[in-house]
């Protein structure tokens, strides 16, 4: 059993910065993918950063140079830093671990989500 935890959303003001962090916990071999998803009211869900293994990230186009994505694989964590956050990125935000299991099985599992506003 894997779980998945989000943490680091709130409120802030236009042009402010938050941290997103996500914590995968049990049986956990490695983490091949993370990915940070967001959903507004009314609108799709859509990917805003995912990165693989030690690969380049990519990003949502409205997020370059804002956002980072970020590993740490000791911890089974990853971060997304958003700078100079707008009105349009408040949303749920939620996290998608790839994780390969000792079983050699790999699945994708996500978290509940940790919600964004940014007021203008």
């Amino acid at each position: 059993q894997v779980h998945v935890v989000e943490s680091g959303g709130g409120l802030v003001q236009a042009g402010g910065s938050l941290r997103l962090s996500c914590v995968a916990s049990g049986s956990i071999f490695s983490i091949n993918a993370m990915g940070w998803y967001r959903q507004a009211p009314a609108k799709q869900r859509e990917l805003v950063a995912h990165i693989v293994g030690g690969g380049s990230p990519i990003y949502e186009d409205s997020v370059k140079g804002r956002f980072t994505i970020s590993r740490d694989n000791a911890k089974n964590a990853g971060y997304l830093q958003m700078n100079n956050l707008k009105p349009e990125d408040s949303a749920g935000y939620c996290c998608n671990a790839e994780i390969n299991q000792y079983d050699t099985s790999r699945r994708n599992y996500w978290g509940q989500g940790t919600q964004v506003t940014v007021s203008s």
